[in-house]
């Protein structure tokens, strides 16, 4: 709530809309793949809040199209979860959800909310950003799960990152030959933990895709190795 002294009134805003929180959970429960282990993260700090879920959006879902929430998939995962979420109100329609995470985080006065996959879509990231105006408490990063966001393997693989590397190159660096695994267990919590990026943000399915560190994986990697030399 932000007051203003010349008169008695508030502008009150919200860190993250209700309605936002509830639609991107409603969407993770919607068309995750229930075939697969991993199960939906959310995480919580005072810079945004994170839905993670496995696997990513059907392939005739393009990111420039869940961007601009306009994104029609071909084919739909769950429909009788769907049904049953749509029966209790948490969901409105086939193809709502995203435009109105976007419409609700919009009316808030926030930042526009993130939607990220891999170029294998094995998994499906919204990020909804803190709003600048609220009063978050400086408080550690909280998650819904109790693995850490900088795991053994994604360590590993930060320490293998030499420059722009493609993701066969890291592979090869890692010594690691199962493609899925490498996904799920490396680089697509690597991605999510912000410790790389892609050279192509906005083609995932970029044949010259490549990845780098970013300055808060260079950052941990930079404190991991102090303290190995220490040790």
């Amino acid at each position: 709530m932000i007051k203003h002294p010349d008169r008695a009134e508030a502008t009150r805003v919200e860190n993250f809309p209700y309605a936002a929180i509830e639609e991107a959970i409603a969407n993770a429960v919607y068309h995750r793949g229930y075939d697969v282990r991993e199960p939906i993260e959310v995480r919580i700090s005072k810079e945004d809040l994170v839905i993670l879920s496995y696997p990513g959006p059907d392939r005739s879902v393009s990111l420039a199209q869940l961007r601009a929430g306009k994104a029609m998939p071909r084919r739909y995962r769950n429909r009788r979860i769907g049904e049953f979420l749509k029966e209790l109100d948490m969901t409105e329609g086939r193809s709502t959800g995203i435009p109105k995470i976007i419409r609700v985080m919009k009316m808030n006065g926030s930042p526009k909310p993130e939607f990220d996959y891999d170029d294998d879509h094995t998994y499906f990231l919204c990020r909804l950003p803190v709003h600048p105006k609220a009063n978050m408490p400086d408080v550690p990063p909280v998650t819904a799960q109790v693995t850490p966001q900088v795991t053994l393997q994604v360590r590993r693989l930060l320490v293998a990152m030499k420059g722009e590397m493609s993701r066969q190159e890291i592979q090869i660096a890692l010594r690691l030959e199962d493609r899925e695994s490498f996904r799920k267990l490396y680089l697509a919590p690597a991605i999510v933990a912000e410790c790389i990026d892609r050279t192509i943000p906005d083609k995932p399915n970029s044949r010259l895709q490549k990845y780098r560190l970013t300055d808060k994986g260079r950052a941990f990697l930079d404190t991991s190795l102090k303290k190995d030399s220490k040790a």
